[in-house]
């Protein structure tokens, strides 16, 4: 069996495909774990400076595997939840806040560089929460997404509760939820679902993620940071955060290194975070 979730790294752009195009890359316990690990091995590796998510094949991903759906309709719905996940204790694994399911979604919030999605074909239910944890979306325009889950008497559980109220606003965020209708890629870009709506969503996000990775490391991943946290700080807790990493950055070598990049009219020679 081929791995569930492939990657390269070229440049310090980490090239992500969930792997499995037979099934439009549908998530099972496999995939699940490959997600995690693979998000997680890409945390810790300094030399990555951005990340491009897709799914090879037709589709980005079409959410749960279908197999899972008939076991629940056989009443044996409690087999097919992802290792990790103890329905009694969501914190299961230890020192996170997820069981492996939410992680799989999360684990791209958790990444200290930008994360860019890129959608083609369908990505519902789980698959939508995958991309909603990366931090920007591109979509073509006949893409689409859907918070399916109330199709199958169910809530979105790998949180798309927390991230899709961000992006779209909770009267949007309960739309969806409640309808579980299809959006296509240019409703989604117009609802905030999506980010740009493009011909070619994987080329055109590892050249953006390529434009990233010539910028300072050091400021890429703080602004990350304190843009995710600005949803859950309080103002003043954020502008203190704010005024700690600026005070990290001025005057750093990699932040010397910008400017003398720019006067000298050559590119910058930045150096990974240690």
């Amino acid at each position: 069996m081929n791995d569930r979730v492939t990657y390269t790294i070229d440049n310090g752009v980490a090239d992500v495909r969930m792997n499995r195009p037979d099934k439009m890359n549908a998530l099972d316990g496999a995939m699940f774990a490959a997600l995690v690990r693979v998000g997680e091995e890409l945390s810790k590796n300094a030399e990555v400076r951005a990340v491009v998510l897709s799914g090879e094949g037709r589709a980005f991903c079409a959410g749960l595997d279908f197999g899972s759906f008939q076991a629940m309709a056989g009443g044996d719905g409690a087999r097919i939840l992802p290792e990790g996940t103890d329905p009694e204790d969501p914190s299961k694994i230890p020192g996170r806040i997820t069981h492996q399911g939410q992680q799989a979604a999360w684990v791209w919030q958790e990444m200290p560089v930008p994360v860019i999605a890129a959608v083609h074909g369908v990505a519902l239910g789980g698959g939508c929460q995958i991309a909603l944890g990366a931090d920007i979306r591109y979509v073509t325009s006949d893409a689409q997404m859907s918070v399916l889950e109330i199709r199958w008497g169910l809530i979105p559980d790998m949180t798309g509760t927390q991230t899709l109220i961000r992006l779209v606003g909770l009267d949007v965020a309960k739309e969806l939820t409640f309808s579980g209708r299809m959006v296509r890629g240019d409703e989604a870009v117009a609802l905030g679902l999506a980010t740009r709506v493009s011909e070619n969503p994987l080329a055109d996000a590892l050249a953006f993620a390529h434009e990233i990775a010539g910028r300072s490391p050091d400021a890429v991943r703080g602004a990350k940071a304190l843009l995710n946290a600005a949803g859950t700080d309080s103002v003043a807790d954020g502008l203190k955060r704010e005024r700690q990493v600026i005070r990290s950055l001025i005057g750093s070598p990699n932040q010397v290194e910008a400017v003398k990049a720019w006067f000298e009219k050559r590119p910058a020679n930045y150096t990974n975070p240690s």
